[in-house]
């Protein structure tokens, strides 16, 4: 019996390419690029993980479990991976060496770019696929209580990755609305903001103004985001002040958020929770932004300040947007089968994009991930007696959970460190999420997915590239809010990617996927899908490429507001050391000639100032990787006494490196930001700081300067400190000496600044 079921195993996994089963190993589902139907007609028996107090379930329940998975469930899970065409098959078949060679040549592209250790997903024999899905999907019910594998362990079952009933109970065109849902239409749709943004119709001449047209623009100032830049290029620019309360009801959320928002968000109140106080000052303002469907850019969220906040509150401006849109949909479908009307023979019915998926969430890692999963299970169910449904939610804890005894004891890192590298820290992944009524579906299929969770790095390798053949991005074709959070992580992670999304964002799907015309919106039909996308950009720090993307790819017509705070005192107020710090400027004729002009102005006018073998003990700081080859590079070709420390650097390289430095073996230790940023080592005897360019954040200009703490042997009246700096730097300065200091340290006619710090 056990060869015949191995022999039946080998025979379905051979029709799998290489590809699909790396896929399914690192996601734990199809590629979207087989998804076409949409909706699967197999009947199968569904997996509904019910929502308890407790998160671990008793051994009767995992025996349960175990006894429905094992009847073959191997064979439903090879079974719903078999929906390619012969031809497909046959031509990946003669193809599979080189499909194989690129998929290695790519995964460590990708690793490398991406700037942090993350394990390669090496080859796998057939039984070694088979295992690594075993234990995968059965990580709750691997043990008994003896701890040892319970007998007839067998693979889990196909719903595990296709959820195949479930396409039907979380299909919207096949549902109708309940009315003891709380979900029916509202009847002030003409005041709802949801309501009056997609059934706002543009002409074709607005359309055609935007694009040649500047921004009209107008600044205000909020009691607490401070500066406001409200911009549009669309009509009139509307402007408008937050009012001093605010009553639940006239935010139009949908139910059932009315009631749960309160408890879900009670940890950040204080005092008795009063009609005006289910917010605070920072969320309530935020969300005014948010439900005008206004694009917004926030650049003051820190994770160790206010990051849980804003989390909590564009949560629920998601949540409730998903909301609104199924119950739209789900009314008409009653209004259609009441009416008996057939296909397109009323536009009211009009209430869907060209694919499903409304909301794409951008987080960098699987722990925020997580976090957002928990926020929606919250806003849904709040304090009510009957629990919703969470499909595979077990699986998600365990695949986006994390085990506090895997961190490494007795590490010492900065605040700000604990709070952004808590938890399941892995930047690969991405999730579909669907939500219908009392029910949560995870591991949806994206086609059937309303909310997509994912990384820059999840997004980038199913996106793909030109001339790739194995390449999706329909699913993001009718993407109507957009949410970035922590943006400034993905400068520390690869840019490229971001940018790469947004490239992708809401372009005409090149298939169908199932969709019935005579329901899709005019707008979206037109392909004028970016002008109604809300895009919510969040980060930690005004930054140039940041500011780019919200300029450049936000385009709602609803208008884009921008938080503007200027820093009045910088990082450098936070340098306790004695320490003389000189900030020398140089020319550059325009942006691009501004990385040729830094690196010839250092070789020519700093580097000579410390070949001498007094000036021993320099660390240079360079904040681009590529500048730190091209530094590397012409050390190397010098014959310089020099080591270095980048984010590929191997734990011996770095021990080597930090000794040799310390002992004076090395005159020049090379340190690129992202180490710093990932590793936040302390690097013991620095005389000499050069910063070739200033800090992406700020407070690691002050952070490097206290290093010189570190081995403090009395020769504190040597220590030096250079900074690079040009007339396009203008925003890392100010964050480091403050907005006043920088204006003048750009318009003097100077080029040598001097600042002291830490005098008595």
């Amino acid at each position: 019996m056990g060869k015949r079921r191995n022999r039946g195993r080998s025979q379905m996994l051979s029709t799998m390419t290489k590809k699909q089963k790396k896929h399914l190993r690192d996601f734990g589902e199809e590629h979207p690029f087989y998804d076409r139907s949409g909706v699967s007609k197999k009947e199968a028996k569904p997996q509904i993980c019910q929502l308890s107090e407790s998160s671990d379930s008793s051994h009767s329940e995992s025996e349960s479990e175990s006894e429905q998975e094992h009847v073959s469930g191997y064979h439903r899970l090879l079974a719903t991976l078999k929906n390619v065409s012969e031809e497909e098959e046959e031509e990946e078949e003669e193809e599979e060496e080189e499909e194989e060679e690129d998929s290695a040549v790519g995964d460590a592209d990708m690793n490398e770019e991406d700037g942090h250790e993350d394990g390669s997903v090496g080859e796998t024999a057939v039984s070694e696929a088979a295992e690594t899905q075993e234990h995968m999907s059965l990580a709750d019910n691997s043990k008994e209580k003896d701890g040892e594998e319970p007998p007839g362990v067998s693979q889990k079952s196909s719903e595990e990755f296709t959820d195949v009933k479930h396409e039907s109970l979380f299909s919207l065109e096949t549902n109708f609305l309940e009315e003891d849902s709380g979900g029916s239409c509202s009847q002030r749709t003409s005041q709802d903001p949801f309501q009056q943004h997609v059934n706002k119709e543009l002409k074709e001449k607005e359309i055609e103004a935007a694009a040649s047209s500047p921004p009209a623009t107008q600044q205000l100032k909020w009691p607490v985001l401070g500066h406001l830049v409200f911009s549009s290029k669309f009509q009139k620019m509307e402007t408008f002040k937050p009012p001093k309360d605010i009553d639940l009801k006239s935010l139009h959320l949908q139910k059932p958020l009315e009631s749960t928002w309160a408890k879900t968000n009670s940890q950040f109140l204080s005092g008795p929770q009063k009609s005006n106080s289910y917010f605070t000052p920072l969320q309530k303002e935020l969300f005014l932004i948010m439900n005008s469907y206004r694009d917004l850019f926030y650049p003051e969220r820190t994770a160790l300040k206010n990051g849980e906040e804003v989390r909590h509150v564009y949560c629920l401006h998601a949540i409730n947007h998903v909301l609104k849109a199924n119950a739209q949909v789900l009314a008409n479908n009653s209004r259609r089968r009441n009416q008996k009307l057939g296909v397109g023979e009323d536009d009211d019915f009009r209430d869907q994009g060209l694919t499903r998926p409304k909301v794409l969430i951008v987080v960098p890692f699987r722990e925020a991930a997580l976090r957002v999963v928990q926020l929606f299970i919250s806003l849904l169910e709040g304090d009510s007696k009957k629990k919703i449904v969470v499909s595979n939610k077990k699986r998600f804890q365990g695949e986006y959970g994390s085990d506090p005894e895997e961190r490494p004891p007795n590490l010492k890192r900065p605040e700000d460190y604990e709070a952004v590298f808590m938890g399941n820290i892995d930047d690969h992944f991405r999730i579909g999420v669907a939500i219908l009524q009392r029910s949560i579906r995870l591991y949806a299929p994206f086609y059937s997915s309303d909310i997509l969770i994912a990384s820059p790095l999840g997004l980038r390798t199913i996106i793909g590239g030109e001339g790739e053949k194995k390449r999706d991005f329909d699913f993001l074709s009718s993407v109507e809010l957009l949410i970035i959070d922590q943006a400034d992580i993905y400068l520390m992670q690869n840019w490229e990617h971001v940018l790469h999304l947004m490239n992708h964002m809401n372009l005409l799907p090149l298939d169908s996927h199932g969709v019935d015309f005579s329901r899709v919106r005019m707008w979206s039909l037109n392909n004028w899908s970016k002008y109604y996308r809300q895009t919510l950009l969040f980060g930690a720090l005004q930054d140039a490429q940041i500011n780019s993307v919200f300029n450049k790819h936000c385009v709602n017509a609803q208008g884009q507001v921008a938080v503007r705070n200027v820093p009045m005192t910088g990082s450098i107020s936070h340098v306790l050391v004695q320490l003389p710090h000189v900030f020398q400027r140089m020319e550059a004729q325009d942006l691009s000639s501004v990385i040729d002009a830094r690196f010839h102005f250092f070789i020519n006018k700093i580097l000579p100032q410390y070949r001498d073998a007094v000036m021993s003990h320099t660390l240079i700081y360079v904040p681009s990787y590529f500048d730190f080859v091209r530094l590397r590079n012409y050390f190397k070709k010098e014959e310089l006494n020099f080591t270095h420390i980048c984010e590929y650097t191997q734990k011996s390289g770095i021990s080597r490196a930090r000794h040799f430095f310390l002992q004076g073996e090395k005159q020049f230790l090379l340190l690129t930001e992202r180490f710093h940023f990932y590793k936040r080592y302390t690097i013991k005897g620095i005389r000499n700081l050069i910063f070739y360019e200033l800090p992406t954040y700020p407070h690691f200009y002050s952070e490097v300067c206290n290093m010189l703490r570190a081995t403090s042997r009395g020769e504190e009246a040597t220590w030096t400190c250079t900074v690079l700096y040009s007339k396009y730097d203008a925003q890392r300065l100010a964050a480091v000496v403050g907005v006043e200091r920088a204006a003048q340290m750009l318009q003097s006619p100077k080029n040598v600044h001097l600042f002291i710090t830490g005098e008595k």
